[in-house]
């Protein structure tokens, strides 16, 4: 890879591919809408960190809308898209679905008719562990997601669809990564682990949605932007264009909600209150990824364990606190 389009850099998972392909030498353009789906600030951080490093360039522009792609892709011959940009969460999608599906889905065939009439021949997907709610676990690529709980799913289930469209039309190689509840320092403040450390850290009642023995497959981001490159460099059997669905998670045995809570506690030398919630229809009660295609093709094992990858956020949260712990959630 020479030249790359990353987007939603300033999201939490594409700031750590972006950092990680810059640090091996490729440049990265960079795109970003810089909305309010939540706290300006921790976008306004990731940019930060990324600003000045040799071989990236950015554009505040939204990738729904192609008369900002233009600009983009003019005068540039990418190697890879990497589509991180999504519009992300249950719950909210279920308030506001519109917006999930113009960023999700027809974000992603503006990038793909983008690189229709171009040399690149090679897209990432980001999509969501969330497809596989009421699968056996652990969860395998090849079972059947055509019933999502929740608008996001159904989003991201739509994206999926159309780059396999587009594979079958234009041979454009195909990797549609589905992640498993991802965390790590500077990560999104509506998912638990960064709700949890704020609230646990300044006393503030923890909202639980259920009775927390629901289990998730935790996955450190570093590993899950790791996987993602090699996502990138892997192109087809012998260069011919494939389509392919992997998923990227933790591998191992997840974890309850109140065993997460407890590692937190743990870390911070504080107790929680826990004020207890009805669970959602949308919500999944247990993930659990089966990761061997993953190691298979990319050679991909995640490497950071569930208190290596805690003690890492909860030390960002705290050497941040003075800003961090007025983000709102």
């Amino acid at each position: 890879m020479n030249t790359v389009l990353v987007t939603g850099t300033a999201g939490f998972i594409a700031h750590r591919v972006t950092r990680l392909l810059l640090e091996q030498g490729v440049e990265v353009v960079g795109i970003d809408n810089l909305n309010d789906a939540y706290d300006l600030r921790l976008k306004q951080h990731r940019l930060a960190d990324l600003a000045g490093r040799e071989g990236f360039t950015f554009y505040e522009g939204d990738i729904e809308n192609l008369y900002d792609l233009k600009p983009v892709f003019d005068g540039r011959q990418f190697d890879v898209i990497f589509n991180l940009a999504a519009r992300a969460g249950v719950r909210y999608s279920i308030e506001n679905p519109h917006v999930y599906m113009q960023s999700n889905a027809q974000g992603a065939l503006n990038l793909l008719e983008m690189m229709r009439p171009g040399d690149c021949r090679k897209f990432i997907l980001a999509s969501t562990s969330s497809l596989y709610a009421g699968q056996p676990m652990p969860f395998r690529e090849d079972l059947p997601v055509d019933r999502p709980l929740s608008p996001y799913a159904a989003s991201k289930k739509a994206a999926e669809v159309l780059t396999y469209t587009y594979h079958h039309l234009y041979g454009i190689d195909v990797s549609i990564l589905r992640y498993f509840t991802v965390y790590g320092p500077a990560g999104r403040p509506d998912m638990a682990p960064f709700r949890f450390i704020k609230w646990i850290h300044e006393g503030t009642p923890i909202t639980v949605f259920g009775d927390g023995s629901q289990t998730r497959d935790f996955t450190y981001v570093d590993d899950i932007a790791c996987g993602t490159i090699l996502a990138a460099r892997a192109m087809g059997n012998h260069g011919v264009p494939e389509h392919e669905i992997i998923n990227l998670g933790g591998g191992k045995t997840p974890i309850s909600l109140l065993e997460f809570i407890g590692k937190i506690e743990d870390r911070l030398g504080k107790k929680a209150e826990i004020v207890w919630q009805p669970m959602s229809a949308s919500e999944m009660q247990d993930t659990s990824a089966d990761i061997s295609k993953a190691a298979r093709l990319l050679g991909w094992q995640p490497e950071t364990d569930l208190d290596a990858g805690l003690d890492a956020t909860v030390e960002w949260y705290l050497d941040n606190v003075k800003w961090a712990g007025e983000v709102r959630l």
